[in-house]
């Protein structure tokens, strides 16, 4: 699975409901929800 960092847990979570996205300048990037607070969490990097 992918981890991302959660600005409101300060922790590395497991990213839950991850979805493989494109950004405006078109680098890919990874975004989902955080399991433990429910906040959005977003990772650069395919």
């Amino acid at each position: 699975m992918t981890e991302g960092y959660c600005m409101k847990c300060r922790n590395k979570v497991e990213i839950k409901d991850a979805q493989k996205i494109t950004m405006k300048n078109g680098k890919p990037a990874t975004q989902g929800t955080c399991p433990k607070c429910g906040t959005k969490v977003f990772r650069i990097g395919g």
